[in-house]
């Protein structure tokens, strides 16, 4: 069994909020080592509804403190990771009698625009639906609708670049490895931590412990607390369709349900249209949550009850579904559980100290890595400073607005290039793109084919930069090419994934 140096911290999970807290701490300069059981955003971190958002329907729920850091948060992002995150236009349709009254949705998109300190974001404006081009696919009884500004996120991206960026500056970043056993020892944690593929055992030691493991908190709390009947999270499923694209506006939608839960429709991979989410408790397994028939009849029929031409279930093309670990604050209604955060940090004399993080949301994850950092400098001693707001994430170091730049310039460089695949590439490298193209002067330079626009270099790259093992790992984690691959192309590239992995 391998002993290695004590570490400052031991992050336990690689979701959003662990890869973000390993990447703040190691920038400070502590040594951290995290551990992901499987591969890193395979649970709730890829399955989201991918906005960058204040969280408009928060302001129902009276959760100011959190809609003000997540309007905050919105620019910040957006410039740290202009390939993966950019602006989206929401259109908000109302008619007379319906859910919530227009003084009312006004009051809220006002607040909206003047709590969050917006720079760039365009403000709210009243759209009439009869002349916009907004109005064409939905139903003539929708003629008024409000428009205003959010942000949409590559959700797993978000979360691997963190992990790339946090063992740049030096962390042990382990995926596909599972904390078997966590104890105190002589004011030290102690963690065995098994590799899945090969079975083998390493032991590391450090100072304190971080528990970031999502919708399997308690159940690591239950293991190192030695703590039974452990219960701060209340699991919520979240399920979402996507379907055939079912228009052609850049714009997404914002519907109002009559059971007062909301749901968007959001142009999503240039030929589909993403629908979700539900809302309600879970008691099962996090890693076997799968859509249920009711959500799926759910999300076609609330999304029919505003376009034109319904959403059936023939039109759906991929399903996911995902478990959010929301603190657990005796809210009676899913939908009303509290999504903000908290952070529980245990410390008793001589004994080395534990973080608990509950709940959080993508948006306001480079936030919570910093209060969670203020709770590690309290434990064990601060080191660095805030650093990440004026930060860019790998790939991410060009204007906020430099899109467009970026492709062109990449387009220019290889002219072999077909606009999609250039855009493709700029939205989920950014500037690291021209890095694994290389020298390639023409599409045969880049290997093999495996479907969609998908060639070797790209999967070496993400084999050897970004952690991936399976085609799954690539297909719908690091990129979203499996909606183009049929049932053979994903088995020739898992078998060549697997050979050269070997």
């Amino acid at each position: 069994m391998a002993q290695e140096a004590v570490r400052d911290i031991f992050v336990v999970g690689g979701g959003i909020n662990g890869c973000g807290i390993a990447r703040d701490a190691a920038g400070r300069g502590y040594s951290v080592t995290l551990a992901e059981m499987k591969d890193f955003a395979s649970g709730t971190s890829s399955g989201a509804t991918k906005l960058i958002h204040g969280g408009l329907r928060y302001l129902e729920h009276y959760e100011f403190r959190l809609v003000r850091e997540a309007l905050m948060e919105r620019e910040v992002l957006w410039a740290m990771a202009p390939h993966i995150i950019w602006p989206m236009r929401f259109v908000l349709p109302f008619h007379k009698g319906g859910i919530r009254p227009a003084w009312l949705i006004r009051l809220g998109l006002f607040l909206y625009d003047h709590l969050g300190g917006r720079k760039l974001l365009p403000a709210t404006k009243s759209l009439d639906m009869r002349r916009d081009p907004a109005g064409k696919p939905l139903k003539p009884l929708f003629t008024k609708a409000f428009e205003y500004s959010d942000g949409w996120v590559d959700d797993a991206r978000l979360v691997v670049l963190n992990a790339r960026d946090a063992a740049d500056r030096g962390a042990d970043i382990m995926n596909r490895s599972k904390v078997i056993s966590v104890r105190r020892d002589n004011g030290l944690w102690t963690i065995d931590v098994q590799d899945i593929e090969s079975g083998s055992v390493k032991t590391v030691q450090s100072r304190m412990l971080v528990n970031a493991a999502g919708p399997w908190v308690d159940q690591v709390l239950s293991n190192a607390a030695g703590k039974n009947q452990v219960h701060n999270v209340r699991l919520v499923q979240g399920s979402h369709i996507v379907v055939k694209k079912k228009f052609n506006d850049p714009r997404a939608y914002f519907f109002q349900n009559p059971d007062n839960r909301i749901i968007f429709a959001i142009p999503y991979e240039t030929d589909f249209t993403l629908i979700g989410t539900t809302d309600r408790d879970y008691d099962g397994d996090p890693s076997q949550v799968r859509i249920s028939e009711e959500e799926t009849d759910y999300l076609c029929k609330a999304a029919s009850e505003y376009f034109a031409e319904p959403v059936t279930k023939d039109d759906i093309v991929w399903t996911y579904s995902a478990v959010r670990p929301l603190y657990d604050d005796g809210a009676s209604k899913a939908q009303e559980a509290t999504r903000d955060y908290v952070l529980k940090l245990e410390q008793n004399t001589g004994e080395p100290p534990l973080l608990n993080v509950f709940g959080g949301k993508l948006t306001t994850y480079r936030r919570l890595a910093e209060h969670a950092l203020e709770k590690i400098n309290e434990a064990i001693g601060t080191k660095g400073s805030p650093w990440t707001a004026k930060s860019s994430l790998p790939g991410g170091d060009f204007a906020p607005t430099g899109y467009e730049a970026e492709v062109a310039k990449l387009k220019a460089r290889y002219g072999f290039l077909s606009d999609r695949h250039a855009r493709r590439l700029v939205r989920l490298y950014g500037t690291k793109a021209a890095i694994f193209l290389g020298d390639a002067t023409g599409v045969e330079a880049l290997g093999r084919h495996f479907g969609g626009d998908l060639y070797e270099r790209e999967v070496t790259w993400l084999m050897e930069q970004e952690w991936a093992r399976t085609s799954e790992d690539v297909l719908w984690r690091r990129t979203k090419q499996g909606l183009h691959f049929s049932r053979e192309e994903v088995a020739a590239l898992n078998d060549y994934m697997t050979t050269k992995a070997a």
